[in-house]
């Protein structure tokens, strides 16, 4: 048995291609966790720049060294982290754009 045809009046429900909804809703949740990936890696390297200048700074404060000559080390110490943190970030966002075109190089 058939089941009754829609009256020509109704609109079709059939919609698009479920695989190519499912293909565009993972390249857009891609996209999404790729953003959201640079971001939590920024905010871990702020995190330890942060608590290697304190590090540094009660160190220096629990040996008894000079204030000015402490808080000197520790923004440098500070600086220099964030500085070498945004290189790996930089540099790993790299490899990753590198690995993407090798990959879509080999497959031709």
């Amino acid at each position: 048995m058939r089941p009754p045809s829609p009256p020509p009046d109704e609109f079709d429900l059939a919609g698009p291609d479920p695989d190519l909804i499912e293909r565009l809703v993972e390249e857009r949740l891609a996209e999404r966790f790729e953003a959201e990936s640079f971001l939590w890696r920024f905010r871990l390297i702020s995190i330890e720049t942060y608590v290697m200048g304190a590090l540094v700074l009660i160190a220096g404060l629990a040996l008894r060294q000079p204030i000015l000559m402490v808080l000197r080390a520790g923004v440098l110490i500070a600086a220099a982290y964030f500085v070498t943190g945004l290189i790996m970030l930089g540099l790993s966002a790299w490899a990753v754009d590198l690995a993407a075109y090798v990959r879509r190089w080999w497959q031709g």
